[in-house]
């Protein structure tokens, strides 16, 4: 009998006095991490090494590159934006939404465009995304734009048999005059647009918009360095044409228009900036009979293209 006891009171599981604590040593400790955060996993090391690569890689340096991904908000600026084909990502629709005629229109052409994931949202979800933005429950990402190299827009003209025709901007922050021009460089046969990196207009849902569609067939380009990509431009054979309200030249009377050139279009307030001004090799002016001082940049470069198009017919 001795013997049975001992063999009893060596068996597993809960005893008199225990205080519960096999019970809370049961309960769950929540859900598993994913495995890229759990520290001795094999998808944790590679995500580290990943991390640590990137950081010791060098930034490269006037090579186009991505821009950053956008959020139109609104449901007046989202449902331009799918009309003018803006790309898109997702859109994210608040849950339990009004449902008006703008709504209806949007889900309708996000339907009939394909490949734009639709997300439905609680508020506070698109409040954090938004921050704190009047969204109107509508929320459309838009991706990154893919910036073409700068001398990409010179070896694509060559590629056709034809001379480059290239706007270059200096200075131009607005959205809208970026659009705006890229739609007259498509318009007039151009082969491209060059933005600098830095305190310039990128290629946003604003300017997609302006470009009415033309953004998807126009290259546009990114620079580190303005003036060094100019420079570049002109050891490859390109003239430098800058737009002044004081050049020497009339934009009727450049020759250097009918073959490979570069237009440099300045800020509508400050113009060419000075080096920039110093690299070009012609400064141009459009006459304005009417007395205007200066004229609208997106404008302005539509004039010269055009000028430069009917030289090259």
């Amino acid at each position: 009998m001795a013997a049975n006891n001992r063999r009893m009171s060596g068996k597993k599981g809960a005893q008199v006095g225990s205080g519960g604590q096999r019970r809370r040593g049961l309960e769950g400790k929540g859900p598993t991490p994913p495995a890229e955060v759990r520290k001795g996993h094999k998808k944790n090391r590679v995500a580290n090494a990943k991390a640590k690569q990137v950081q010791r890689r060098p930034a490269q340096r006037g090579r186009g590159g991505k821009g950053t991904s956008e959020m139109v908000v609104g449901r007046n600026p989202v449902v331009e934006a799918l009309r003018e084909g803006v790309p898109a990502v997702t859109l994210y629709v608040q849950q339990f939404i009004d449902n008006d005629e703008r709504v209806r229109e949007a889900l309708q052409l996000v339907a009939e465009r394909g490949g734009v994931h639709l997300m439905e949202a609680p508020r506070p979800e698109l409040d954090r995304m938004t921050n704190g933005l009047n969204h109107q429950g509508m929320v459309l990402q838009v991706p990154p734009y893919e910036y073409a190299h700068a001398e990409d827009l010179a070896n694509a003209a060559y590629d056709k048999g034809e001379d480059p025709l290239i706007v270059a901007l200096d200075g131009v922050t607005d959205p809208r005059n970026l659009g705006a021009i890229v739609r007259s460089v498509a318009a007039f046969g151009g082969h491209g647009v060059l933005v600098p990196e830095r305190r310039a207009a990128g290629m946003t849902a604003g300017a997609w918009k302006s470009s009415a569609g033309t953004a998807a067939r126009t290259p546009v380009a990114r620079a580190t360095n303005l003036t060094r990509a100019l420079e570049a431009y002109k050891k490859a054979g390109l003239s430098i044409v800058g737009l002044a309200a004081d050049g020497e030249h009339e934009v009727g009377e450049l020759a250097a228009l009918e073959g490979p050139v570069v237009i440099v279009v300045g800020s509508e307030g400050k113009g060419l900036s000075r080096l920039v001004g110093e690299t070009c090799d012609f400064r141009v002016r459009i006459p304005m009979p009417g007395g205007a001082e200066s004229l609208n940049a997106g404008v302005a470069a539509g004039v010269v293209l055009y000028e430069a198009a009917r030289k090259r017919s």
